[in-house]
């Protein structure tokens, strides 16, 4: 079964600096049909203006990971950690315990446009951690780019997770097996897409479950997609 989550229904935040949609309940947007997905509780669709961002603000107990669609984001923490984020890269930072972390747009001239992905962790009380990691390219099939064991130089996700990204071209088509009880979320961060023939575009998302075989085709040049292989 697929279960669309149409983009124009996502929960919305719009404040001066930031333009945010929300795939799943969040903040002042509640649905209690859209609570998140397995073990994947939160896609945010963020876009952030120049030289603005999100002030120092806790976090504890889930797995959050940022993804960049288009310009550069500075992230510091209370681990003493500072870095900046850019396309071709994926950070994950592990709230555990507790920790604070800020978030903001560097340019001063340049918007960033990011997804920031929450993941619900295996256990409770784990040691605040943070990796980020640059995606190899990944043309035409999809690779992982974050699980369990940081498999391929991935980010290490504290969950029965695995988070795979394909780039595609229009006409170009992939596919991807599930294992038996698994479910699949699949996310179009560009582009659009056909999904086992099911049209899905730029924003939209999908739930898949008692489905062996995923099958993507391409509809638009520089298609980027997301898929969350959940327990």
């Amino acid at each position: 079964m697929i279960r669309i989550h149409d983009r124009d229904i996502r929960g919305k935040t719009k404040m001066g600096w930031l333009d945010s949609k929300h795939t799943f309940s969040f903040g002042h947007f509640m649905d209690p049909k859209r609570m998140g997905f397995r073990s994947l509780r939160v896609i945010n669709d963020d876009i952030v203006i120049p030289g603005a961002g999100f002030d120092t603000h806790p976090h504890s107990d889930m797995e959050i990971i940022t993804y960049i669609l288009k310009g550069e984001l500075a992230h510091k923490d209370s681990l003493g950690t500072g870095s900046t984020i850019r396309p071709g890269e994926i950070q994950r930072m592990s709230a555990g315990t507790g920790i604070l972390h800020s978030e903001f747009n560097p340019s001063k001239e340049n918007g960033v446009h990011l997804l920031q992905i929450w993941i619900r962790p295996e256990k409770r009380g784990l040691e605040p951690s943070y990796e980020q990691k640059t995606v190899a390219p990944s043309k035409g099939a999809f690779k992982v780019i974050g699980d369990r064991y940081g498999t391929d130089g991935g980010v290490t996700i504290h969950q029965d997770v695995k988070l795979l990204v394909a780039h595609l071209d229009d006409g170009m088509e992939t596919s991807y097996s599930l294992q038996p009880g698994r479910g699949g979320f699949i996310h179009v961060a560009k582009g659009w897409i056909t999904l086992n023939g099911e049209a899905l575009k730029e924003g939209d998302g999908a739930e898949i479950t008692d489905i062996d075989k995923i099958e993507v085709v391409s509809k638009a040049d520089e298609t980027e997609v997301l898929l969350f292989d959940l327990a």
